[in-house]
C-alpha cells in the first residue's frame, strides 16, 4: 500500500512539474511575442486625442449630413476593427465615428473609477476634440446601450436618434447579474492573457474572414495587451448605478431603431422582453428581430445597414 502511494505521489509530482514548466514556457513565449508585436501598435488606426491627461482613440470615416457614433459593447478588444463589417457599408453616405473608450483598442488603460457618467463625459469630450460635432445618431452595441440612454437623457440636443445593435436596456439584467461584480470570469480572462495561455485559443482562424492579415495581427496584438483589463473590470461594477440613474428620469423619446438578437447569448427571454419593454411608450420606435447571435454586426451587417438607411432617410422627412 505504501509503495502504491509513493508511486502515485511521484506521478502527481511529475505532472505538476510538467504543468508548471509548460506555464513558464508559455509565459516566456508570451513576453517574446509582446515585444515582437509592439510595432503593430505604434501607428494607431484612429486619431488620438487627449482626455483627462491620457490618450483616447477616435476613428472617423466617410462624410454626410448624419453622423453615426459606433459605441462598443463591453470588453470589445478593438472597436475600430470589431464593427467595421457594418460601418464600412454606411460610410459612403454618412459620417462614421468609432469611440474607443479608455481600456479599449488603442486608447490608454487609466486609473480611476469607470462609472458611466465619467465614461459619457470623456466620450463627449473626445468626439469634440476630434472634430466630430453633434447631433449624433448613437449606435450602441450591448452594454453601451446604457450609456446611450443616459446620453439622450442628459444631452437631448446632441442625440438625433438611437440605433441599438442588440443593445442593453434597463431591464436587460436580472437582480443576480446586477449584484454580481463580474470579477470571476474577468480574473480568468486576465490569467489567460498574462500567462500567455490565451495564445493557444486565439489563432488566425478565430478572426472574421473579412480581416486581412495585417488587421488580424493588430487585433491579436491588442488582445494580448488589453483584453479584460482593469478599466473593463471596473466598468461592469457600475451598471446598477447607471440603471438607477436612468430609471429616475423619463425615457429619452428620440427616434429609435432597435435590432434584437435571438437572445441565446444574452439573457434569453428576459433580454427580448426588455428590448420590447424599452420600445413601448416611445413615440417613434421600431424593433427588428434578427435570427442570429449577439454580435449582430458580424452576422447580419447587410440587413442592418439596409434597415438603418431606411430609418435615417425617414428622419429627413
Amino acid at each position: 500500500m505504501k509503495k502504491a502511494l509513493k508511486i502515485t505521489g511521484k506521478i502527481l509530482l511529475g505532472i505538476l512539474i510538467i504543468f508548471f514548466a509548460f506555464i513558464l514556457v508559455m509565459f516566456i513565449y508570451h513576453r517574446i511575442m509582446l515585444h515582437k508585436e509592439k510595432p503593430l501598435l505604434e501607428s494607431p488606426l484612429g486619431q488620438m486625442v487627449e482626455v483627462d491627461g491620457h490618450n483616447m482613440s477616435i476613428y472617423t470615416e466617410g462624410e454626410g449630413e448624419h453622423t453615426l457614433i459606433i459605441m462598443s459593447g463591453g470588453g470589445e478588444v478593438s472597436p475600430i476593427l470589431g464593427y467595421s463589417s457594418l460601418y464600412s457599408k454606411l460610410s459612403d453616405t454618412y459620417k462614421i465615428a468609432v469611440i474607443e473608450k479608455f481600456g479599449y483598442g488603442f486608447s490608454d488603460v487609466v486609473d480611476g473609477k469607470r462609472d458611466f457618467d465619467t465614461i459619457l463625459r470623456q466620450d463627449r469630450e473626445a468626439l469634440h476634440k476630434a472634430g466630430v460635432e453633434a447631433p449624433y445618431i448613437l449606435c450602441p452595441h450591448s452594454m453601451s446601450g446604457i450609456e446611450a440612454i443616459l446620453w439622450a437623457q442628459k444631452y437631448p440636443d446632441e442625440v438625433e436618434a438611437i440605433v441599438g445593435l442588440d443593445m442593453s436596456t434597463p431591464k436587460s439584467f436580472t437582480e443576480e447579474e446586477l449584484s454580481d461584480d463580474g470579477k470571476t470570469p474577468i480574473a480568468l480572462y486576465t490569467f489567460l492573457r498574462e500567462s500567455g495561455l490565451g495564445r493557444l485559443v486565439l489563432t488566425d482562424s478565430t478572426y472574421p474572414d473579412h480581416y486581412d492579415q495585417h488587421e488580424k495581427d493588430i487585433y491579436k496584438a491588442l488582445t494580448f495587451r488589453k483584453f479584460a483589463n482593469k478599466n473593463i473590470e471596473d466598468e461592469v461594477t457600475h451598471i446598477s448605478d447607471a440603471i438607477n440613474e436612468i430609471n429616475s428620469a423619463p425615457k429619452p423619446d428620440v427616434p429609435t431603431l432597435l435590432f434584437l438578437s435571438d437572445g441565446e447569448q444574452t439573457g434569453g427571454q428576459i433580454w427580448i422582453d426588455a428590448m420590447h419593454d424599452y420600445a413601448d411608450g416611445l413615440t417613434d420606435a421600431q424593433v427588428i428581430e434578427l435570427n442570429c447571435g449577439h454580435i449582430v454586426t458580424e452576422e447580419k451587417p447587410d440587413e442592418i445597414a439596409a434597415a438603418m438607411r431606411e430609418f435615417i432617410e425617414g428622419l429627413d422627412r
